[in-house]
This record gives structure tokens, C-alpha cells and sequence, in this order.
């Protein structure tokens, strides 16, 4: 009898193992699922709220002569329409100096220009942001305007990934680099060489289709 007793708990006992490992299947796949829960909102989340990024564009260098009138161009592309709430910063860096300093700033159709120096009275909006044009004027350019200039772009609700730099050197008068200006001629005058060079051998080609034509009729 005991024996008996024995083998029938033994068999009770598994039997109760068995039930729990076949639970413990769902109570895994839950817990997983779980896990995953916080990846997939996050996902739908950024798929419901997408945000574009407003793409700003500046000359990386820019010389200009002292005592002249310098334009900064900046523009940028924006896939939400220019609403009242876009805005543009300028900001000024000085050689060896550690950070930037706002200067100038435009929004809802109105310029802010920066009263303190080095630009007092000499700051002029010169952009559009209808057009997608951001730029500035500087008047009376100094030497102590060498540094680097920072176009910020803001349209909500659009964000500025990076925003534009421009490096300027201000030069003495008559000693702007004449590089630019030689580069522009030689595109011209190659571009002119070129188009000659086509009519020429356009002139050839006709000239000797009809030079066959005749030794051909002449033949006949």
C-alpha cells in the first residue's frame, strides 16, 4: 500500500510540473510582447508626427572692400508655408573670439537691427522671406568686421538642422582677389571658342553633303 501511495503522488507531482511548464509558454510571449510594446509606439509616434527641416545657403567666403556696402545672401528652402511666426537671426563671431553675438533680428515683416557696436547704424534688410530670402547689408565695412557671419532660419514648424556661415575678409580698396573675376572670363571666352567650334564643324558637315550629292547627280 505504501508503495502504491508513493507512485500515485510521484505521478501527481509531474503531472502538476507538466501544467506549470505548459503556462509558462504565454506568460514568455506576453512578457515579449511587452518588451517590444515601447519600440512600436515610439515608431508610430514618429510616423504621426513627422518634422521637415528648414535647409539654410550661404558663400562660405566673402571679400569685400573697406568703406564699401557688403550684402550677406542667405536663403533656405522650407517645405511649410512662410507663415507670421518665421523669423531670421544674425549672428557675428570675431576672429578669436569664443562664441557668436546676435545682431540683428527680423520677424513678422519687421527688422530689429542691433544698436550696440560694431554695427550700430549700419545694418539694412535686404531679403524677402516670401522668397525665401534671408539676406542682410552691412554699410561702411571695417576691418574689425573680419569674422564669421551665422544666418539662423526658423519657420515652424519646420526646424534648422545647421544653420548658414559665411567667413568675410575685408580687404583694402583695389586689392579684392582678381581670381573670380579672371574665372569668369576664361569660362566666357572658352564658352565662346566652343560655340565657334560648333558652327564651324556644323558648316563642314553640311558643305560636304551637299559636295556628295553633286559627285553623286554628276555621276548619274
Amino acid at each position: 500500500m505504501a508503495a502504491a501511495r508513493t507512485t500515485a503522488l510521484t505521478a501527481v507531482a509531474r503531472r502538476g510540473g507538466d501544467g506549470g511548464g505548459v503556462g509558462s509558454g504565454p506568460r514568455r510571449r506576453a512578457t515579449s510582447a511587452a518588451a517590444r510594446l515601447p519600440a512600436l509606439l515610439l515608431v508610430a509616434a514618429l510616423s504621426l508626427f513627422q518634422v521637415s527641416a528648414v535647409e539654410v545657403y550661404t558663400p562660405q567666403e566673402l571679400s569685400v572692400e573697406n568703406g564699401t556696402k557688403a550684402k550677406l545672401v542667405c536663403t533656405f528652402t522650407s517645405t511649410e508655408v512662410i507663415s507670421s511666426a518665421a523669423s531670421v537671426t544674425w549672428s557675428f563671431q570675431a576672429e578669436g573670439a569664443p562664441s557668436a553675438v546676435s545682431f540683428f533680428y527680423y520677424s513678422n515683416g519687421k527688422a530689429y537691427p542691433g544698436k550696440d557696436a560694431p554695427f550700430k547704424d549700419r545694418i539694412s534688410w535686404s531679403g524677402d522671406l516670401n522668397k525665401k530670402d534671408a539676406s542682410i547689408s552691412i554699410a561702411d565695412m571695417r576691418f574689425q568686421d573680419n569674422g564669421t557671419y551665422v544666418c539662423d532660419v526658423k519657420n515652424p514648424p519646420d526646424i534648422v538642422v545647421t544653420p548658414g556661415e559665411i567667413k568675410l575678409r575685408v580687404v583694402e580698396r583695389g586689392n579684392l582677389p582678381e581670381f573670380p573675376l579672371a574665372l569668369v572670363a576664361g569660362v566666357a571666352i572658352g564658352g565662346a571658342l566652343g560655340l565657334i567650334l560648333l558652327i564651324v564643324l556644323i558648316v563642314c558637315v553640311v558643305y560636304r553633303k551637299k559636295n556628295s550629292k553633286k559627285h553623286y547627280s554628276g555621276a548619274q
